[in-house]
């Protein structure tokens, strides 16, 4: 069993220990918190100090709670800090904002609260002064360049020439303690004595880092999780640091975090490139069990053997550019056939196909890292078809795994996919066609409305369009007329296209007769011309001149009827 060590502690208590030694590690992010959480910090400790705007309605047992600090000894009998970083950086640098200001102040108080500052900041001799070339925190994160100036804030002060977040986030305390004097002279010296004193860290020691990193997984945090990444930047780093190559490894991940961050827009996105090259080592160890260890457990095995290799680094740059082509639609990269492919697989009804395309790239780039656009678009025609009929005939990306896994293991041996054990029977996936409840909260509604409108060869890649499921008899029609004899119909595939958003917005409501205006585009009352739909299908659909449930009722079926064909074509069905 797991032991813990947990006892809420006074800042004081928890800074002016001797042995207090904190480490920010080497894997952590860099410090992150901007103006607006240190005056959320600022606000609420004001608040408590001084209720009612008044030191003397302050309660001198009270308490105020700012969080936890989640630790483990490290082999350095270090406390290596997993969960709480950003705050207690930033607590550090309010303290040392204090004890600046109290410099010039010598009355007996003042000069307390400035010695028991100078405990939480350093590490003192026996009779309790402090030795300032020894801080009692020290930062280690790879990918910060500007941790030195946090040190050195610490320890000399602020310098003219510092411009990073800890010096922004330091003169930002400044000028808040400037305004409280400014206001509450006489106030001055409660405020860092209260902080000191009545504000409590729950600080949190673990037995190892694994208990600490299951821990940290369950708390909340204003800052960002670390994730798994981070765990193996730390492998990494001290990989590279023996290899004497520890400023290019620093380099390189600092371009493929960019790089990420710009395909997936949010926290963590270093963790997809790990998992799809995670399927690649896989496969290429013939690893065809359904149950998928979690990303850091299948690294871990054998001290990250799987990871720490010399081209690791370089296949993780490759793949992250690859990427990076996909979600850029690249023109220079891929040819019109593969883009529209893409395009389709981005709203693809789960994410396995992104795992078998880079096993597929891996095994098939060339030496210019490209491939083959003829063959990459039959692969990626193939794949479509399978994943696409298996996200209706059996529901949930689990149950891909085991044919995807099989796949993947072809793949990695250079055989072609084919997916021969698991083919479709065609009247059960008519029936299943038939019976799915294609509402728009599913993504397979999307996929298959996005491939279906892909059928049509005159359909141009959008530039810069955002979608949306169109219902061409409107939903507003049907409770005005009740002229369906199944409202079901409403829902079918037959009654639902791809449309531009703001045409969508415009034409929702209407009878056909009217929304063809929209689809068509007009010039409005002021002569500007309100620009149609991009949508090839639509070009069609305006022919007609009504759209009744007759109509419904036979693009439904065609659509069925052409993605059966579209399995037959890629020998999919039995």
């Amino acid at each position: 069993m797991s032991k813990l060590n947990v006892d809420q502690k006074r800042i004081k208590e928890l800074l002016s220990e001797n042995h207090a030694n904190f480490l920010i590690p080497d894997y952590q992010r860099p410090y992150a918190w901007e103006e607006e959480e240190c005056q959320t910090l600022w606000d609420d400790i004001f608040v408590f100090a001084f209720p009612n705007n008044n030191k003397d309605d302050f309660n001198i047992d009270d308490e105020y709670f700012l969080g936890s600090i989640v630790t483990y000894k490290n082999d350095n009998r270090q406390s290596e800090i997993i969960d709480g970083q950003q705050r207690l950086t930033t607590i550090m640098l309010l303290l040392r904002a204090f004890y600046d200001r109290f410099e010039s102040m010598k009355d007996k108080e003042s000069q307390d609260v400035r010695k028991n500052i100078s405990q939480c900041l350093w590490k003192t001799d026996e009779f309790g002064n402090a030795d300032s070339d020894n801080l009692k925190i020290d930062s280690e994160v790879a990918t910060d360049d500007e941790k030195d100036e946090f040190l050195g804030i610490l320890k000399n002060g602020i310098e003219t020439t510092f411009k990073s977040k800890y010096a922004e986030n330091y003169r930002f305390f400044e000028r808040k303690i400037d305004d409280f004097i400014n206001e509450y002279a006489s106030y001055l010296k409660y405020l860092p004595a209260r902080i000191l004193n009545n504000c409590i860290l729950l600080p949190i020691e673990a037995d190892s880092q694994d208990t600490a990193l299951r821990i940290f997984s369950t708390l909340n945090d204003r800052g960002l999780p670390l994730a798994d990444a981070d765990i193996f930047k730390a492998q990494f780093y001290k990989y590279y640091q023996n290899r004497n190559e520890k400023e290019k490894f620093i380099d390189d991940w600092k371009e493929i975090s960019k790089t990420g961050d710009s395909i997936y827009k949010k926290p963590m996105s270093v963790d997809e490139l790990f998992t799809k090259y995670m399927y690649l080592i896989r496969a290429k160890e013939g690893i065809k069990t359904s149950t998928t260890e979690a990303l850091r457990k299948f690294f871990e095995h054998n001290n990250y053997q799987r990871l720490l290799k010399a081209n690791t680094i370089d296949d993780l740059k490759k793949l992250v550019y690859f990427w990076k082509s996909i979600y850029e639609l690249d023109e220079k990269k891929f040819n019109e056939d593969v883009l529209k492919r893409l395009y389709v697989l981005k709203f693809a009804p789960n994410s396995m196909w992104e795992y078998l395309t880079s096993v597929y790239f891996f095994i098939n780039k060339d030496n210019n890292y490209n491939l083959d656009n003829n063959l990459f678009s039959k692969f990626l025609s193939k794949i479509t078809a399978f994943i696409f009929a298996y996200a209706i005939t059996n529901p949930g990306v689990n149950a891909l795994r085991t044919p995807a896994y099989e796949e993947m293991i072809k793949i990695s041996k250079k055989e072609p996919i084919d997916f021969v054990n698991f083919k479709f029977d065609e009247i059960r996936l008519r029936n299943s066609l038939k019976n799915y409840k294609f509402t728009n909260s599913k993504t397979v509604t999307r996929s298959i409305i996005t491939w279906y409108a892909f059928t049509f060869k005159e359909q141009n890649l959008p530039k810069n369009e955002d979608f949306q499921i169109e219902h061409i008899y409107a939903k507003k029609r049907q409770e005005i007329e009740h002229d369906l004899s199944n409202k079901n119909n409403l829902e079918e595939l037959g009654n639902k296209i791809l449309l531009e958003r703001t045409i969508n917005i415009r034409a929702a409501d209407y009878k056909f007769t009217d929304k063809k205006h929209h689809y068509n585009g007009f010039t409005n009352n002021k002569g500007k011309k309100i620009k149609g739909s991009s949508v090839a299908e639509i070009k069609q659909l305006v022919k007609l001149d009504d759209f009744t449930e007759k109509d419904i009722e036979n693009r439904d079926k065609k659509i069925h009827d052409t993605f059966i064909d579209f399995l037959h074509k890629e020998d999919l069905l039995e």
